[in-house]
């Protein structure tokens, strides 16, 4: 292959653990590899984007990518990193979160193209529905022995008893030889030949690999190889994928385009240097010149904007991205106020989340509403007419980013979005009038 694909993600820092004979099976030939994604949720969020992205780039190197779905599995759920049982989701709530996930993967990744190495999407309840207990124990079970699953770390942590742990289930236990099975499955049916994940898979995945080998005894062409890349942390040890507000889904409805494009654009400097390299496609020149621009002027933040710009672009798109920087300018526009009507509300609303509030009727501003009235009386915002007296005479209240004296009064002009009035005491306090 021309695209040198596990040399390209080792500079990335998206390789973790590599089986060997990994890379030279890439180098040889186009082949197929699978990621699977566990519909626990009916989108996915952040963490997601590193699988999306390596089946991205395998696409983009020449090689198949599938992208499987667990209908079977997430049945049964995952016991990798967890510390405890995960409850059980019913069918309604399964389908609902496999539909869901297709959905966004295809955002991403073309199902429909017709070229040679055009991605595939599965979902392991096709093959796993119509298989017997008894099969499945005869056929997978008798293939691993219970010394091979229980040397797991997924395993051996959850039998520990350490960390609050209270053991394991059958149904989670038998959780690496389904996976495993999957691997077998695709192996056979789609010659797939290699399994890639987070580096909490490793153990689920070598199971694949051994299954796809025991399961085919004296068949010299069934290799299959395995990669994953590391879990994503901040710099600060915290976990990555998480904003104040929860986690940060790749769903506008769920996590607004605004606030996602926030998320990139807050990260520290040492977070930005290594989340350039791993959330977008721009080649190792471009990110090395972006890391030396910005070390000679980091208050421009020439990082944070740019990773900001590429993966909001990716998740979403670029008129997407224009919006949300255009929204985080907004407050140092010097139009402000014909710029922030051009705001829908809810963007309005992240703009400004956690912003002091106050609510009116929209009778008071039909007679005009006074300055003091709008700063104390009517709202609370300052403690007395006052101290609202004493801003207004320091030139200090704004309406709508706007210097106003003490005789100013506030009608229907100064409404924005039909509901709204912004008014600042000097350059740190912020509130907002809802009229309604």
């Amino acid at each position: 292959m021309a695209n040198k694909l596990v040399e390209e993600l080792r500079w990335r820092g998206m390789v973790h653990d590599i089986m060997p004979g990994t890379e030279a099976q890439l180098n040889k030939e186009m082949t197929t590899a699978y990621i699977g994604f566990d519909p626990t949720s009916d989108t996915l969020h952040i963490g997601s984007l590193v699988p999306i992205i390596l089946l991205v780039h395998l696409e983009k190197a020449g090689h198949k990518p599938i992208a499987l779905v667990g209908g079977a599995t997430g049945m049964i759920g995952d016991p990798s990193g967890k510390s405890d049982e995960r409850n059980l989701l019913d069918e309604a709530t399964l389908l609902h979160n496999v539909a869901g996930i297709k959905n966004v993967l295809s955002r991403f990744l073309d199902f429909n193209a017709t070229t040679e190495n055009a991605p595939v999407l599965v979902n392991n309840y096709d093959w796993m529905k119509d298989f017997s207990f008894i099969d499945f124990a005869r056929d997978v079970g008798k293939r691993i022995t219970v010394n091979y699953m229980m040397a797991k770390d997924s395993v051996k942590k959850r039998l520990s008893g350490e960390e609050g742990n209270v053991g394991m289930s059958f149904t989670e236990f038998t959780y690496q030889l389904i996976q495993g099975y999957d691997f077998y499955h695709l192996h056979k049916v789609l010659d797939c030949k290699l399994q890639m994940g987070g580096s909490d898979q490793w153990g689920n995945i070598t199971t694949g690999t051994e299954l796809v080998r025991r399961m085919n005894v004296g068949d010299e062409q069934a290799k299959a190889y395995a990669m994953t890349c590391p879990l994503i942390t901040k710099a600060d040890g915290s976990k990555f994928g998480k904003s104040e507000g929860g986690n940060v889904w790749l769903d506008a409805t769920k996590t607004s385009v605004y606030k996602f494009y926030q998320f990139w654009l807050n990260t520290t400097d040492a977070d930005a240097e290594k989340y350039i390299k791993i959330f977008t496609f721009l080649d190792k020149e471009t990110i090395e010149s972006l890391v030396n621009e910005h070390n000679e002027t980091p208050h421009r933040r020439v990082l944070q904007k740019r990773l900001a710009e590429e993966v909001t672009t990716f998740v979403h798109s670029k008129a997407d991205f224009e919006n949300a920087e255009k929204a985080s300018n907004i407050l140092f526009s010097k139009s402000f106020k014909d710029d922030i009507k051009t705001l829908d509300e809810s963007t309005f609303l992240d703009v400004f989340e956690g912003v002091p509030q106050a609510e009116l009727p929209k009778e008071d501003l039909a007679k005009g509403l006074d300055m003091i009235a709008a700063l104390s009386a009517k709202t609370n915002f300052l403690n007395s007419n006052g101290e609202a007296r004493r801003a207004l005479k320091e030139n200090s209240v704004a309406v709508n980013k706007e210097k106003v004296k003490e005789d100013y009064i506030l009608s229907s002009n100064d409404v924005i979005n039909d509901s709204y009035i912004i008014i600042n005491k000097g350059k740190k306090n912020t509130y907002i009038i809802k009229l309604i």
